[in-house]
């Protein structure tokens, strides 16, 4: 909020050095020749420079996509197949833990070692699979009885991402569909494609679960964590569309901020679909108009102060 505000005013600085005594002069002027004139249309100056100082983007509006898409929780999982849980051969006390949980291990890598009971000699036990060690059970001098689990290794190079469907939404969704995953803690999405939607329902949530893999490139989504995720269901061509971020409210209108040289006029809009990104303009704008697509509330900020001045 206050980066917005020191932005608002920072801007409010520049157009007002920026100001011209003559066309004031000039204005006033015209307005003594010709009395009361009809509402001016709400509009601004802003110098390039300026505007460009202040982050303002502008952009052509043009045809674009719109797409049906639903906002889902979901968990990290290991990809089934690649958990491998490691045991003792022979029963027997350990001598000797070679690694630890976050440990990354290679195939055939030696974990521990093991004197067994039954032959008085010690023998290694060794990972069948690459990946991270999730569990360690095994500690020096601890007697390790036949088949008990020692260690749990996964390969998390690729995860599962389980998303959980509610109601009617189920219906819509089915393999093959585009899903973006978001991790919370740090915001970074990756783009997959939905696999298979599970016959049954999480008797906790009551929800269908939805799965799809992840690579796991970075080595930071980790197994158990909660994610979010968009899934598109369907996408729709639509004839003229405005990113979000260019709209803005004025007198109880949606307005956009349409640019011509150094001036920001503001143009009220009749809208359509929409979807987290983009929405359908239906009216109010033609193709190849020049909008402002970021900080646009500066330019609202701009006029407004503009015609809090003229009315004084």
């Amino acid at each position: 909020m206050k980066r917005s505000f020191f932005s608002v005013l920072a801007l409010t600085v520049l157009l007002a050095a920026c100001s011209s005594p003559q066309a004031d002069d000039a204005a006033a002027r015209e307005e003594g020749e010709h009395g009361e004139h009809e509402e001016a249309p709400q509009q601004t100056r802003i110098a390039a420079k300026t505007a460009q100082a202040a982050g303002i983007r502008v952009a052509p509006v043009g045809a674009g996509i719109i797409a049906d898409e639903h906002e889902v929780q979901g968990l990290l999982t290991p990809v089934e197949g690649r958990v491998a849980q490691v045991t003792a051969r022979f029963p027997g006390p350990v001598r000797a833990v070679r690694v630890g949980v976050g440990d990354h291990v290679r195939s055939g890598q030696v974990l521990a070692t093991i004197e067994s009971n039954l032959s008085l000699t010690t023998y290694t036990i060794t990972t069948p699979i690459s990946g991270v060690v999730m569990a360690r059970n095994a500690t020096v001098g601890m007697s390790a009885a036949e088949g008990a689990p020692l260690f749990e290794i996964a390969d998390l190079s690729t995860l599962w991402v389980d998303l959980h469907i509610f109601g009617s939404d189920a219906q819509h969704i089915g393999a093959g569909v585009p899903v973006t995953v978001t991790r919370l803690s740090d915001g970074v999405s990756i783009q997959t494609t939905l696999e298979r939607v599970l016959p049954g329902t999480a008797t906790a949530s009551q929800s269908t679960i939805a799965r799809a893999k992840l690579a796991n490139s970075d080595g930071l989504w980790r197994p158990g964590s909660a994610v979010k995720a968009r899934i598109t269901v369907d996408r729709q061509s639509v004839e003229l569309v405005v990113p979000v971020t260019a709209l803005q409210t004025a007198e109880d209108q949606d307005v956009v901020y349409v640019q011509a040289g150094d001036t920001y006029r503001s143009r009220p809009v009749k809208l359509g679909r929409r979807d987290a990104e983009r929405v359908e303009v239906l009216g109010g704008l033609k193709a190849g108009e020049r909008v402002v697509v970021a900080q646009s509330f500066l330019v609202k900020a701009d006029i407004e102060k503009s015609t809090v001045e003229e009315d004084h």
